[in-house]
């Protein structure tokens, strides 16, 4: 074998390696998730998942009336549902009545009907029904970081990893709920933008299965419409990828190839918007007005404000975001220890910062290899819609649950990481551990000024730099392990929230 031989058999070698120990990594991933789930499954109470109840009865009465539910005016009672959760839905008080998400798109019920079927409605098997599809998630989330950045698999494993542990997000898909398949099929409908703009995908196949995966997201949840504006973008993108002779060539392949993804989605999706003004009238086509004018008595943004004031709406927004977020569970009604939510807070800054120094970096790279990653667009694009929708959603009704920028997980998992990474290598370290001195020194001043020492923070930022000052002074061999810790903790947390929080508040 010669010289060019033997390079290309080493190459090929280690690539296979690293595939193999990034594949048995990422499995034991999904078998974390798959045990820390199920304990979410079995051991939280029933119905104290948000909107649980209302869950079940779309499926309950799928198997009953053998049609789609109808929104109705009776559908929802504020009075009765914050009465069930406040005294944690006991026997006395049926479910029955909680029937307010009945405009939802049917795919995810109709899935989950033979499971209702088979287990005679059983409450269980539904959660475990939930948390496989949701178990999808985590290896969509390794190939399309993987897709984004091929150089740097660490940062796909370590997105996966933040997917599969994040609390809040754990606890909703061990529920009852359509959040699992939406966000599966999102995540399909990207990775497949993804190939697409990247020119990996020009046939008309790979582009009719987008349409098809697209159509079935619509189908889904509406959030999951988010869709619609990521393959469009991925077709504007990637037009420069399909052979084109002219500007007029490029054109008619860019109409092509957005009818061949269109057309399918459009064909799955029509007959439900159809069978909803048909219910609903025009222009309710999503069932969303008639899910306004059912849900009475929810907080109004205008009335909060008017009687709390802005900056106590806008501090609480922020607050409970975060918070839930990461971690508020049952009803919103169980928040981590505020020392948790701290930590989480300086961290995850810290994270945000160092991802921007990275992604400066990332672009300061050759154009070569800039003009391959403008696919990088489609994941920011998703994140910008989530955070627009969230923002606007909250415009209307007071709704700061985090768990609605869940549609955006996967961008927000990679930005996180990226940051994990810088900080966790020397040069970041030794920043890092500068900055959070120079909290500790704030916060100190800040004490003394009023007279009143912040321990905790000055503890959290105290560790923070020492603990980056040592990621700057340790071997290489050491970085593996700085980088893993974060995701090693978030999957403890998850411990935490179940032992510390949901058995003795509401088991």
């Amino acid at each position: 074998m010669d010289h060019n031989g033997l390079n290309r058999h080493f190459t090929t070698a280690l690539q296979a390696s690293r595939f193999s120990s990034s594949g048995l990594i990422l499995g034991g991933i999904v078998l974390v998730y798959l045990a820390i789930a199920l304990l979410y499954a079995f051991l939280t109470p029933p119905w104290q998942v948000p909107d649980e109840p209302a869950h079940y009865n779309y499926i309950r009465q799928l198997a009953e009336g053998r049609r789609l539910p109808v929104l109705e005016q009776e559908d929802y009672s504020q009075t009765d549902l914050a009465r069930m959760v406040k005294e944690r839905f006991p026997a006395e008080l049926s479910i029955r009545p909680l029937s307010y998400e009945d405009h939802q798109p049917p795919l995810y019920y109709v899935l989950a009907l033979p499971v209702y079927l088979l287990s005679d409605g059983s409450l269980l098997a539904l959660r475990l029904f939930s948390l496989m599809i949701g178990s999808l998630l985590i290896p969509l989330a390794y190939l399309i970081t993987r897709d984004l950045l091929p150089q740097r698999p660490r940062i796909a494993l370590g997105a996966a990893a933040l997917v599969a542990f994040l609390p809040q997000h754990v606890a909703i898909l061990a529920g009852v709920n359509n959040d699992s398949l939406a966000e599966v099929l999102l995540a399909v409908v990207l990775f497949r933008s993804i190939r697409l703009a990247q020119g990996r995908t020009r046939s008309g196949r790979a582009s009719v299965a987008l349409g098809i995966c697209l159509g079935l997201s619509l189908l889904t949840k509406l959030t999951a419409y988010a869709g619609l504006i990521i393959t469009i973008a991925a077709v504007w993108i990637g037009r420069k990828n399909i052979d084109a002779s002219s500007e007029e060539g490029e054109r008619r392949n860019f109409g092509i190839t957005l009818l061949q993804i269109l057309a399918p989605a459009l064909f799955l999706a029509l007959p439900w918007w159809i069978r909803n003004v048909h219910i609903y009238g025009w222009p309710d086509f999503l069932g969303l007005l008639r899910h306004a004018d059912v849900t009475v008595g929810q907080p109004r943004t205008a009335q909060w404000i008017a009687e709390y004031g802005f900056s106590a709406w806008l501090g609480r927004g922020l607050m409970f975001t975060f918070q839930s977020f990461w971690g508020q569970l049952g009803w919103m009604s169980l928040p981590m220890d505020f020392r948790v939510y701290q930590f989480l807070a300086l961290f995850s800054g810290a994270a945000l910062v160092a991802c921007l120094f990275e992604c400066r970096a990332l672009y300061r790279e050759r154009r070569g290899e800039l003009v391959e990653r403008r696919a990088l667009v489609l994941p920011a694009l998703l994140l910008t819609w989530t955070l627009v929708g969230y923002v606007l959603y909250n415009l209307s009704f007071v709704q700061h649950q985090g768990r609605y920028l869940f549609p955006a997980l996967i961008p927000i998992a990679i930005t996180l990481t990226l940051g994990v990474e810088r900080l966790t290598e020397p040069r970041g370290g030794r920043y890092a551990s500068l900055g959070f001195l120079l909290i500790l020194l704030l916060l100190a001043a800040y004490g003394v000024a009023r007279d009143d020492l912040p321990g905790w923070p000055m503890a959290t930022a105290g560790f923070f730099a020492l603990g980056f000052w040592l990621v700057s002074r340790a071997p290489a061999s050491w970085l593996p392990f700085f980088f893993t810790a974060p995701f090693a903790v978030l999957a403890l947390l998850n411990l935490y929230a179940i032992f510390g929080l949901i058995l003795p508040r509401l088991g």
